[in-house]
């Protein structure tokens, strides 16, 4: 059985556990086992909501009983007040929460697809009462403004010897910012956006600002070698303030040279 199938599979298997028990109401599948199947692949893994029957909340979180009775777990920890993450004897990994039906409308989450569901229980139950805010594009002016200077104080850093925050606020507050400028220097192809994860599938909706970041994470010892690819790509797609740069430059230049 391949992993696609594999997973569709153990979802339906969570489903009839949870209807065995008596104390739930819907298991809902989110991103790639939700609406999004067509991403379902090899490297998915299971992503979904219990919602449990009123006062059965801590049922399902203090005894994985029903998820063991499916398949042998190797692995688990409880990741939030509300959940875990699990990995079973055969590789399937799953996040998940549960919820009781009230504290849904507390829940920020995308649409979500039913498994499975009471009778009773409307199909309305996998639609969030607050669905993720879109956040509007941040001005250009502002996001070459942070990543500029999240360049010059990961330079600095990294001469003085903190290569690990070097490398956060090069390698990656920076390169946030190139991802959200590539928003508006780039026309998007298609592709599923995260409203949580922006970084997700941005090769696929961003090529040719994608085929650039090998340059701009470089890795632990090449911050300053990132911090130059950034910079280059910052002038090439937006304004540039040139002292900026130079200053920028010299650094960089500092940097390398003390280095060796």
């Amino acid at each position: 059985m391949d992993h696609k199938a594999l997973l569709l599979k153990r979802l339906d298997e969570i489903a009839a556990s949870l209807e065995q028990s008596g104390r739930a109401l819907a298991l809902i599948g989110l991103g790639s086992v939700g609406l999004e199947l067509e991403r379902l692949d090899e490297y998915s893994d299971l992503d979904f909501f219990v919602i449990a029957a009123d006062g059965q909340k801590r049922f399902f979180l203090d005894d994985l009983g029903w998820l063991r009775s499916i398949h042998p777990v190797t692995y688990a920890f409880q990741n939030t007040v509300d959940g875990h993450k699990l990995l079973f004897a055969d590789g399937v990994l799953c996040e998940y929460a549960v919820f009781e039906q009230s504290e849904l409308e507390a829940a920020v989450f995308p649409p979500g697809r039913v498994i499975w569901k009471q009778a009773d229980v409307p199909d309305t139950i996998a639609l969030p009462a607050r669905p993720p805010e879109r956040r509007s594009p941040r001005p250009i002016e502002w996001l070459v403004g942070e990543a500029l200077t999240n360049l010059y104080v990961g330079v600095q850093r990294y001469r003085r010897g903190e290569k690990l925050s070097a490398l956060r606020f090069i390698q990656g507050y920076a390169v946030d910012r190139i991802l959200e400028l590539a928003e508006q220097i780039e026309t998007r192809q298609p592709g599923v956006v995260d409203a949580f994860n922006p970084e997700r599938r941005f090769e696929v909706r961003y090529p040719q600002t994608a085929q650039h970041l090998p340059d701009f994470a470089q890795g632990y010892a090449s911050s300053p070698q990132s911090a130059l690819a950034i910079l280059e790509f910052l002038e090439a797609h937006a304004p540039v303030n040139p002292a900026m740069a130079a200053a920028l430059r010299e650094l960089c230049r500092m940097a390398l040279a003390e280095a060796t």
